[in-house]
C-alpha cells in the first residue's frame, strides 16, 4: 500500500512537472529572460549611421545599391519611419535624448541648439552618457549640432571628432577631443565623409585590439547629402538625367486651400526648375561616398568576426523636398517627403530581408540603443525601444495558436513649435480665403454650454451670459448690474485687500505706509514698456487722487481747474518729439491711458536730450547728426587703419558671445522668476485667485483667450534683430529679402566642385515665419491621415488613402464632432511626457472616445481660441 502511495505520488510529480515544461507562457518567459541576460553577457557593439536631410520620398535610396544590398537585404527595412520635427538641430536633439521637442526644448536650429541650457539639463542624458557609465567605448565622428562652437567635448563620449557649426565638406574644422582642427580642399586628406569613414574604421580596430572584450558604440554623422553638395571628384559625373525627385506635387502650386506660405508660393520659373535638377544630381553625387562608407564598415566588421554581434541602424535626421508645391528646396515642413525618413536595422536575432510596417521615430533611437546595450530606459524619454518588433518568435509548440499581438503606437506627434510673433489683423479677403477657420456663430455655441455662461446674471462675479435671439442665435451679453456685487467701491475693496495680504502672510512682508498714493489706476503695462507721455501729462486734467491712509482708501476731490505741477525743464524739441510720436501711436495710446487715473507726477529732465558725439573707440566718434569720425593717422596709416579694424573686430566677437550667454542667463530667469509681491496690487495669479478681482476678468472670453495667447508672442525679443537685418538688406539693395519669409540667393559661385552652376543668380523663399505648427500624423489598420493646426489658426486635413502626395486639404469635409477629437488627441501629445503618455493607440475618430464614450465633455473647451 505504501509503495502504491509513493508510485502515485511520483506519478503527479511527473506530470506536473511535464505540464510545467509545456506551458507556452512560461517558455516563452524563460526563452524571453535568457534572450536578455545573453545580450547583457555578449554585450553587442553598436554602429548608428546618420544621414543630414536624406530623404525616402524622392528615391534618394534607390541610387545607394550597396547600402541597400547590406542594410535592406541583411536586416529589416521599417517602412513608416518618421521624424517628430523636421529640422536639423532640434531632430538631432531627440535622437540623442529620444525626447519631443517640447520636452528638451530645441525649437529651432538657433533657439537653444548646444546652448548653455541644453548642455546643463539635456547633454548629460545621452544615450552617450548612459552607455559610457555601463562600459561602453563610445565615439562620435562627423556633424554633432548646428550651433556646436568646439568648445567642449559632450559628456559620454570617449572620442571625440565633432564637425564644429553646421554641414560642409571642405574647408572646415574639427573639435578633435578638445583640440581644434582645421581643413583645406584637398579631396585626399580633407573630404569630411572620406574622414569621418576613415576615422571610426581605425578607432573600431583599435578598440578592439586593445579592450577585445568591450563593446563599442560608434556614431557616424555623415554631412551628405547637406549643401553645400559638394560631392567626390570621381563621382562628379553620375547621374546627368537625375528625375526621381519630379513626384506628382512637383510645382504643384499655388495652393490655396494650405497655410499660408503655400497661398503665397507660386508655380516655379524655368531657371527654378533647371537649379532642382542640378540640386537633385548633386545630393545624389554626395551619398555615392556614404554608400562607399556603409560598405567599408561592413566590410571591416566581417573582417575581424564582429559582425554577428553587431547592429548597424542606418538613418537620417529628416527628409527634404525639391520642388515639391513650387518650393524649390527645404525642410520643415509637415509633409511626407520632409518627415519621412529611411530607417534599416540589421544584428543579431533580426531576420534579414524582412519589411516591417510598424510606426518608429527618431526618439525611439535612443531607448533602442539602450536596449540593445542591456540599460534600463529612463522613464522621462519619450520614444520607446524597437527591439520587441525586431524579435522572431518561434512557438514554442504546435498547440500554441493564441500569441498575444504586439501592442504599438498608430499616432505620434510632428511639432515645429518655434516662438512666434504676434500675426497681424489682415485684410477681409485675406480671412476670406481661409475658409477652415472656424466662424464666430460656432465659437459661441461652444462657449454657450459651458456651465459658467448658462446661468442668468444673479452670480457674484458673473460678466458675461449665454442668450437666445429672437431668430434662435446665441449672444454673448455682458452682465451689468451683478458685477459690480463683487467690489462695491474702493472702501470695500480695502477691506478684501486687508483680509488677503495681512501682516502674517507669509507671502508678503510689506511695511506700514502712513501715506502714499494707490496704485489701483495705473498705466497697464502687461504688452508694452512705452512711456506717460508729457504732452498728455500736461493737458489732462486731474478731477481726484486715492490716498491710501493707515490701510484705508479716501478719494481727494480736486477743485476746478487744478492742473498737476511738473518739472519745467523739458525742452521744445523733447515736447516736439513727444508730440510726433503721440500722432504716431494715438490709437494704441488711447486704449493705453483709458485707465491712467491721473494721479502723480512726471519728471522730465534735459538729460534725454542727445548728447553732441558718442565716444565708441579710443579713435572712433559718433557725432550729432549721425556721422562717424576717427582719428586723422587711421585715415593716412594702412597698418593703423588695420590694426584698430582688427581690435574693433574682437570687440564684436567678445561682445556677440557675451550677449549670448546674457539672453541665455535671461531665459532661465524668465522661466524661474517667483511669484510677485505686490502689497498695493491684487494679482489675479495669487492664492486667493477668484476671491479677488483681476482687470481683465470683465474681458469678452474670446478677447481672454486672445490675450493669453499673445503672451508667446511678446516673448519673443528676436523680432527687434530681425527687423534691422531686413533695413540692412533694403540699404544694400538686396531684392530678394521679403519681411516675414526665409529666402536664399544662389548664383555662380555657390558650388566650388563640378558640376557647376552656370545659368547666372536667383532668389527664392522658402519658408515663413508664421510656419508653426503641431500636427497628428496616423496609419492603422483604418485610417492613414495628416491632420495640422498651425499657430495662425489654420487647419489642413489629408487622407492618405485616398491622397498619397496630400495635393488636396479636406478639412472642411469633416464633421464637427471628428475635428473636436483630432484637437482633443492632438492637445494630449502636445503636453506628453514619457513613453506612457507619448505613444497613444488613436481613438475611433467616428466612434468617440477609446472606451467608446462620447466628447460632449470636451464642448465649449476646444475651440475658444481660434481667430477667425
Amino acid at each position: 500500500m505504501t509503495q502504491t502511495a509513493v508510485a502515485l505520488g511520483l506519478l503527479v510529480i511527473m506530470t506536473s512537472l511535464l505540464l510545467i515544461e509545456g506551458s507556452p507562457f512560461l517558455v516563452h518567459q524563460r526563452q524571453k529572460g535568457r534572450f536578455q541576460r545573453d545580450r547583457r553577457n555578449i554585450r553587442p557593439n553598436i554602429v548608428l549611421i546618420l544621414t543630414d536631410d536624406q530623404d525616402i520620398e524622392l528615391g534618394s535610396m534607390q541610387v545607394m545599391n550597396k547600402t541597400r544590398r547590406i542594410m535592406e537585404q541583411g536586416g529589416v527595412h521599417f517602412i513608416n519611419a518618421f521624424v517628430t520635427t523636421p529640422m536639423c538641430c532640434p531632430s538631432r536633439s531627440s535622437i540623442l535624448t529620444g525626447k519631443y521637442v517640447h520636452n528638451h526644448n530645441t525649437y529651432t536650429n538657433n533657439e537653444n541648439c548646444s546652448s548653455l541650457s541644453w548642455q546643463a539639463h539635456h547633454e548629460p542624458k545621452t544615450f552617450a552618457a548612459y552607455l559610457n557609465s555601463t562600459g561602453y567605448r563610445t565615439a562620435f565622428f562627423g556633424k554633432y549640432l548646428n550651433e556646436y562652437n568646439g568648445s567642449y567635448v559632450p559628456p559620454g563620449w570617449k572620442e571625440w571628432v565633432g564637425l564644429i557649426k553646421n554641414s560642409r565638406f571642405y574647408n572646415y574644422s574639427l573639435c578633435r577631443n578638445g583640440v581644434r582642427e582645421k581643413h583645406g580642399h584637398d579631396y585626399a586628406k580633407d573630404y569630411l565623409t572620406d574622414l569621418i569613414t576613415n576615422d571610426s574604421i581605425s578607432y573600431f580596430k583599435m578598440s578592439k585590439k586593445i579592450f577585445p572584450h568591450r563593446p563599442v558604440l560608434l556614431v557616424l554623422s555623415h554631412a551628405a547629402p547637406h549643401g553645400p553638395e559638394d560631392s567626390a571628384p570621381q563621382f562628379a559625373h553620375l547621374f546627368p538625367n537625375a528625375s526621381q525627385h519630379i513626384t506628382p506635387s512637383y510645382n504643384y502650386a499655388p495652393n490655396p486651400d494650405k497655410h499660408w506660405i503655400m497661398r503665397y508660393t507660386g508655380p516655379m520659373k524655368p531657371i527654378h526648375m533647371e537649379f532642382t535638377n542640378m540640386l537633385q544630381r548633386k545630393r545624389l553625387q554626395t551619398l555615392m561616398s556614404v554608400d562607399e562608407s556603409v560598405e567599408k564598415m561592413y566590410d571591416m566588421l566581417l573582417d575581424i568576426g564582429e559582425l554577428e554581434n553587431t547592429y548597424i541602424i542606418y538613418t537620417a535626421d529628416h527628409g527634404y523636398h525639391i520642388g515639391q508645391f513650387g518650393l524649390v528646396k527645404g525642410k520643415s515642413m509637415p509633409y511626407e517627403f520632409d518627415i519621412r525618413v529611411p530607417f534599416y536595422i540589421r544584428g543579431p536575432n533580426i531576420e534579414a530581408g524582412s519589411i516591417n510596417p510598424h510606426i518608429v521615430l527618431n526618439i525611439d533611437l535612443a531607448p533602442t540603443i539602450l536596449d540593445i546595450a542591456g540599460v534600463d530606459i529612463p522613464v522621462d524619454m519619450d520614444g520607446k525601444s524597437i527591439l520587441k518588433l525586431l524579435e522572431t518568435e518561434v512557438p514554442v509548440n504546435r498547440f500554441h495558436f493564441h500569441k498575444r499581438a504586439k501592442v504599438w503606437r498608430d499616432s505620434f506627434l510632428v511639432e515645429r513649435g518655434k516662438l512666434l510673433h504676434k500675426r497681424d489683423g489682415g485684410t477681409k479677403e485675406d480671412k476670406a480665403q481661409e475658409e477652415n477657420f472656424l466662424p464666430k456663430y460656432q465659437r459661441v455655441k461652444d462657449l454657450c454650454q459651458r456651465a459658467e455662461f448658462q446661468t442668468p446674471c444673479e452670480q457674484t462675479g458673473q460678466y458675461w451670459q449665454c442668450v437666445e435671439d429672437a431668430t434662435g442665435k446665441l449672444r454673448l451679453h455682458k452682465c451689468k448690474g451683478m458685477a459690480n456685487l463683487e467690489v462695491s467701491g474702493k472702501k470695500g475693496l480695502t477691506g478684501v485687500k486687508s483680509k488677503y495680504f495681512s501682516k502674517n502672510s507669509n507671502d508678503c512682508s510689506c511695511e506700514d505706509n502712513e501715506y502714499k498714493i494707490n496704485h489701483f489706476g495705473r498705466k497697464k503695462k502687461l504688452y508694452s514698456k512705452k512711456k506717460y507721455k508729457a504732452s498728455y501729462a500736461r493737458n489732462r486734467s486731474t478731477r481726484n487722487v486715492a490716498i491710501e491712509l493707515n490701510g484705508e482708501l479716501f478719494n481727494v476731490e480736486l477743485e476746478d481747474g487744478y492742473q498737476p505741477v511738473y518739472s519745467k525743464n523739458i525742452t521744445k524739441r523733447q515736447t516736439r518729439a513727444q508730440d510726433d510720436l503721440e500722432e504716431e501711436e494715438e490709437e494704441e495710446e488711447d486704449k493705453d491711458t483709458a485707465e491712467y487715473s491721473g494721479t502723480g507726477s512726471l519728471s522730465l529732465t534735459n538729460e534725454l536730450t542727445a548728447p553732441t558725439s558718442i565716444k565708441v573707440t579710443h579713435r572712433c566718434f559718433i557725432l550729432a547728426n549721425d556721422t562717424v569720425q576717427c582719428d586723422t593717422v587711421l585715415y593716412k596709416s594702412l597698418q593703423a587703419w588695420k590694426d584698430h579694424k582688427l581690435h574693433i573686430d574682437h570687440e564684436i566677437e567678445t561682445l556677440q558671445s557675451k550677449i549670448k550667454n546674457l539672453r541665455e542667463v535671461r531665459g532661465h530667469l524668465k522661466k524661474k522668476r517667483p511669484e510677485e509681491c505686490d502689497c498695493n496690487k491684487m494679482s489675479f495669479y495669487s492664492k486667493q485667485k477668484g476671491k479677488l478681482k483681476h482687470k481683465g476678468m470683465n474681458l469678452h472670453p474670446f478677447k481672454k483667450f486672445r490675450l493669453e495667447k499673445d503672451l508667446w508672442f511678446f516673448r519673443d525679443q528676436r523680432r527687434r534683430k530681425k527687423l534691422r537685418k531686413i533695413l540692412k538688406r533694403i540699404k544694400n539693395n538686396d531684392t530678394c529679402s521679403m519681411p516675414g519669409l526665409t529666402c536664399f540667393t544662389h548664383d555662380n559661385q555657390h558650388w566650388t566642385t563640378a558640376p557647376f552652376w552656370t545659368l547666372g543668380p536667383f532668389c527664392a523663399c522658402t519658408s515663413a515665419n508664421n510656419n508653426t505648427y503641431w500636427c497628428l500624423r496616423t496609419i492603422n489598420e483604418t485610417h492613414n491621415f495628416l491632420f495640422c493646426e498651425f499657430a495662425t489658426g489654420f487647419l489642413e486635413y489629408f487622407d492618405l488613402n485616398t491622397d498619397p502626395y496630400q495635393l488636396m486639404n479636406i478639412v472642411n469635409t469633416l464633421d464637427r464632432d471628428v475635428l473636436n477629437q483630432l484637437h482633443v488627441q492632438l492637445m494630449e501629445l502636445r503636453s506628453c511626457k514619457g513613453h506612457k503618455q507619448c505613444n497613444p493607440r488613436t481613438r475611433n475618430v467616428e466612434l468617440g472616445s477609446r472606451d467608446g464614450g462620447s466628447y460632449e465633455q470636451f464642448r465649449g473647451q476646444l475651440w475658444e481660441g481660434w481667430e477667425g
